[in-house]
């Protein structure tokens, strides 16, 4: 069985850290790979050593393979962790991390192509008994067949680009006459973006929650579940604040979609982290995607769990088993994530800067991973978000006056430079948050009604 002696994290900022503190805990030794960009960062500052693998732009740094690997061998690393985001859902890193004789911490390369691609995903989900959004098979163009499937879905149906997302190729029918017109002009759409004019069709779930089973493999034909996330407040596709458990969410169907879901990554013969994601509507659950990696929402899973998801993706990358059976994971009380990113709270442009006063909450049950301090200039190249709130508390309301005192105490100054703190100050005040009645389309609604005002 490998063991991990020393490992390389190729990623940056709050995972990165994250990271780096769960192979200090387990005695693993880390090496950090930075852009010049992120030469003062904290996972810089923190990791026993560290690489620097190109110029600011990813392309040329996070994403850069070649340097990547180099930066493991000059390292004499055993092991190399992606994070999320840049390669961790990448086959093809995966397989090279593997032909260099590393270990990868994550899924076998093989898992993560076939859900990494839209139709082969849903084939798979359907396969392995996973609920799907009844539509088409796979690709589609035959008018005749289209008006026979959207006949048995029920309208209203949405045509979807095969190759793409971001709403474009993507037009919603009500009625079979629309049907011709709107292939036509979705097939058009998708070409255009995407270079691929094929689309697929499936049924338009009108105000949906979006909901997430978090699962591990062994990689053995074991699988568990950790119980779900509600992750449906979002802005443009892009997760703003996730809970777990699901305010909407009853014990009976908890277990039975986390059973289902744990059965088809035991028959996958998964390994690792993975997170099962689903529409929710009407009490009945539709597979959209699955994502192979660690998720930036895994803190509110840690918490209801008592469980480090990192060390786990760890333990069964050297070849453990996972360390708890499904009649074990036991889960206690309601955890909240709030997203804080280096954006005005109003227009959601980036604001990035240097970095003047920082003062993270504290108290019981209160988290932040974050990798700011006082000093610390927010480079303009990458993803904006700059830190994680998580909060627990016995009760969601328990969780909700925890996160209203901890956002009044989390403090980010610097000359220009603006943060989204105050909008998750002013959701606490929204009767429907504090309620947990909202599905993703409640927060572009609520923010479109503010600039109204």
């Amino acid at each position: 069985m490998p063991e991990i002696k020393k490992l390389l994290i190729a990623n940056r900022g709050e995972i990165a850290l994250r990271i780096h503190r769960a192979c200090h805990e387990m005695g693993i030794k880390t090496v950090a790979v930075h852009s010049t960009a992120d030469a003062d960062a904290m996972h810089v500052r923190l990791a026993d050593e560290a690489i620097c693998i190109g110029p600011p732009a990813a392309a040329d740094s996070y994403l850069n393979i070649p340097n990547i690997i180099s930066a493991a061998e000059i390292s004499g690393a055993d092991a190399i962790h992606p994070g999320y985001g840049f390669l961790s859902e990448n086959a093809k890193f995966a397989e090279i991390v593997e032909l260099h004789n590393l270990i990868f911490v994550g899924p076998k390369p093989e898992h993560i192509r076939i859900m990494g691609d839209k139709i082969e995903a849903k084939r798979t989900a359907g396969a392995l008994g996973l609920p799907l959004v009844p539509g088409s098979d796979g690709a589609i163009s035959d008018l005749d067949e289209a008006k026979a499937i959207a006949a048995k879905a029920g309208y209203p149906v949405i045509i979807k680009a095969a190759s793409g997302g971001g709403g474009r190729g993507m037009k919603v029918c009500t009625s079979e006459d629309e049907l011709e017109t709107l292939m036509q002009q979705a097939g058009r759409e998708a070409k255009a973006a995407f270079g691929d004019a094929t689309v697929y069709l499936e049924k338009y779930l009108g105000n949906p929650r979006h909901i997430e089973i978090q699962i591990f493999g062994d990689g053995n034909g074991n699988a568990i579940h950790l119980g779900e996330r509600d992750c449906s407040l979002q802005r443009r596709h892009q997760k703003v604040l996730e809970e777990a458990p699901s305010p909407v969410l009853g014990q009976a169907d908890r277990d039975r979609i986390g059973t289902i879901c744990a059965k088809a990554m035991a028959d996958m013969g998964y390994r690792g982290a993975g997170t099962i994601e689903f529409l929710w509507e009407d009490g009945e659950f539709y597979f959209i995607e699955m994502n192979t990696r660690l998720q930036v929402e895994h803190p509110v899973t840690e918490a209801i769990t008592g469980l480090d998801l990192v060390r786990e993706q760890i333990r069964i990358a050297e070849g453990h088993p996972l360390t708890l059976r499904q009649q074990d994971v036991q889960f206690r009380g309601h955890a909240i994530e709030c997203r804080i990113n280096a954006e005005d709270p109003r227009t959601f442009a980036p604001s990035p800067g240097l970095v003047k006063q920082y003062h993270a909450p504290g108290g019981m049950n209160v988290r932040v991973d974050s990798g700011l301090y006082s000093g610390y200039k927010i480079p303009p190249y990458y993803d904006s978000m700059i830190a994680k709130l998580i909060v627990y508390g016995t009760t969601r309301q328990g969780a909700l006056r925890r996160l209203r005192r901890a956002l009044e105490e989390f403090v980010i100054e610097g000359d220009g430079m603006k943060n989204t703190i105050p909008l998750h100050q002013a959701l606490l005040d929204v009767p429907e948050f504090q309620q947990g009645e909202y599905t993703i389309k409640w927060l572009e609604e609520w923010l479109a009604k503010q600039d109204a005002e």
